[in-house]
């Protein structure tokens, strides 16, 4: 659950543990998309005349292809959230990027909009499955951790030969 009523939240400060699944609504669109539930812990609570301030952490799990040899990996998304909630028509707040609008004549203060943010913000688009990855043979397209390919080493361009040549004599440029 992670709407809460504002009368209350005035008044008391809430505690937030749940999970917010990667079957919901909110994710529609979202680019990497969390492939299990996110996790938001933190607290809400007023921070001042008809604002409200959520200090937490989110995690989940994403899915991505490697991106030397393509196969999938799955990172970890971890990531602090603070963010400030604001009724719409506040004009100190409403230009802030930090800032999340909410109606001014809602009655309840949902999230996970909030939430889905800072997951986008923070999930990675890239991934490598292992640092040593050597990708795929540009030729062949055969995944060079497996083994080698049969395809002849590429000539380089020989534009380049005196550069390598300099390279190789001069042992600070290694």
């Amino acid at each position: 659950m992670l709407s809460f009523d504002l009368r209350a939240l005035e008044s008391t400060a809430v505690q937030v543990e749940a999970d917010l699944p990667a079957t919901d609504p909110v994710w529609e669109g979202a680019v990497p998309a969390p492939t299990g539930p996110v996790r938001v812990e933190g607290r809400l609570s007023a921070a001042g005349e008809d604002r409200f301030y959520f200090s937490g952490h989110i995690a989940g799990a994403v899915k991505l292809e490697c991106r030397r040899c393509l196969v999938d990996v799955a990172v970890d998304v971890k990531e602090d959230i603070h963010v400030l909630f604001a009724p719409k028509g506040d004009e100190t707040t409403e230009d802030d990027p930090d800032v999340f609008i909410y109606p001014p004549t809602a009655r309840e203060l949902d999230i996970r909009p909030a939430v889905r943010e800072s997951w986008l913000l923070s999930a990675p688009t890239l991934a490598q499955c292992t640092p040593d990855c050597k990708g795929l043979c540009f030729t062949c397209g055969t995944d060079l951790n497996a083994g080698s390919c049969t395809c002849a080493p590429a000539s380089s361009d020989r534009r380049w030969d005196e550069l390598s040549r300099n390279r190789a004599s001069d042992p600070s440029q290694a």
